[in-house]
């Protein structure tokens, strides 16, 4: 096995159980003997040794700035059955957590470093589990994952795997990047359950994995707060929180995104859970125009956009975005209004992301009381060693 060796004192990290070895953490690499190449070959696994000796443990090997993703600590030797263990252990807290249920068919089981299996994402929609591989590493074990998967949840029968745009984008890659690796669906549509609440699931080309489960919790207090509201839902992809805030007894629900394929999801799912209703309407509109003008006609506003920052030298731009897409909502929302305000960017962190708010405030002028602060559900687990797996904040404002 090849051995990479650290630089004196950069082993403290992963004595403390944190999965990421930085290139810039590396002393040398020693290859095998017989080795044929000059370096590791990407998803190869390797032994990782601080300046002496001691074995760290081992992980996926990657180009780049995280140069190892660690699988295990203290030791060289990795389980025959790795994937099945920790796939068994995440399946069941999620049903220890009431999440897998006759009324809930969606969720997240692997959370990559959360269920230290990282470079990993697992969700399911229903008896499908779609698979996406943030690193090479996971990308040669997919067809292993895949079996484990079917083997330790009973419920699954199709795995599709959807990596094309989660691989990193400089790696020589053999073999599909997105297809079914067990089973398939017959051109049926997919529908799953959240909470009761029916929702298309569009995995083949939708984003993500085709649903942002991630919100689910935030979903369901938007539906606690909605009674009597005017709802406005921006970025609404399709439209989780339009359905709930529906649900909850909104008196209108407007629901906006850029994408035209989006909106019509959120019509779907308006339909299937309502059927024909006055209540709610669609806008293929981008959202600054949208905002530019709509004082006093809403007083629960939801802004869910995209990553603003999808790396560290982007977090700039991105809380500049923030403060101004949460500055007009904030003059125009309706006195006495509520807005849920949330950021992805894993680049920002919760104390920027509420600074950034904060300025909003400020700059518009008006009296803003933080009543809730929001976080990713359970299903999307923070490893405590590895605190980079927390990524999903969010503000509940009221503004008067």
């Amino acid at each position: 096995m090849i051995t990479i060796v650290l630089r004196k004192k950069k082993e403290e990290s992963l004595l403390r159980f944190h999965h990421w070895v930085f290139s810039g953490a590396i002393e040398k690499i020693v290859l095998d003997k017989d080795y044929p190449y000059d370096l590791p070959q990407e998803g190869e696994t390797v032994r990782v040794t601080d300046c002496n000796g001691k074995i760290l443990g081992a992980g996926h090997y990657q180009i780049g700035s995280i140069a190892v993703r660690m699988l295990v600590f203290g030791t060289d030797v990795l389980p025959e059955d790795l994937f099945k263990t920790r796939i068994r252990m995440a399946y069941k807290i999620r049903k220890s957590m009431g999440l897998v249920r006759e009324d809930n068919n969606t969720y997240r089981l692997i959370h990559g470093e959360g269920d230290f299996l990282p470079g990993l994402v697992v969700d399911i929609y229903d008896r499908t589990a779609v698979v996406q591989a943030h690193s090479v590493g996971m990308h040669r074990h997919r067809m292993e994952i895949a079996q484990a998967l079917t083997k330790e949840v009973k419920e699954i029968e199709n795995v599709y795997y959807k990596s094309s745009d989660t691989l990193p984008f400089k790696a020589s890659i053999d073999g599909d990047k997105r297809g079914y690796l067990i089973g398939g669906n017959n051109g049926e549509e997919m529908w799953a359950k959240e909470n009761g609440l029916l929702f298309r699931i569009d995995w083949l080309q939708g984003q993500k994995t085709g649903f942002f489960i991630d919100q689910r919790d935030n979903r369901r207090l938007v539906e606690q707060y909605a009674r009597g509201r005017d709802v406005l839902n921006m970025f609404c992809y399709t439209g989780g929180f339009s359905v709930y805030a529906l649900r909850g007894g909104a008196r209108t629900v407007h629901s906006v995104d850029a994408s035209e394929k989006a909106v019509a999801m959120v019509d779907a799912n308006v339909s299937k859970n309502f059927g024909d209703t006055d209540v709610h309407q669609s806008f293929a509109q981008d959202a600054f125009d949208f905002m530019s003008d709509i004082k006093d006609r809403y007083d629960l506003i939801v802004l869910d956009p995209p990553a603003f920052a999808k790396h560290r030298d982007a977090t700039s731009h991105a809380l500049k975005g923030y403060r101004r897409l949460n500055a007009k909502a904030i003059e125009q929302i309706r006195s006495g209004g509520l807005l849920f305000t949330f950021s992805c960017s894993q680049a920002v962190d919760k104390e920027q992301f509420r600074l950034a708010v904060f300025s909003a405030a400020a700059e518009v002028g008006r009296k803003v009381r933080i009543v809730s602060q929001l976080h990713q559900p359970a299903d999307h687990p923070i490893n405590i060693y590895h605190p980079e797996s927390e990524y999903l904040k969010g503000l509940v404002l009221h503004v008067e």
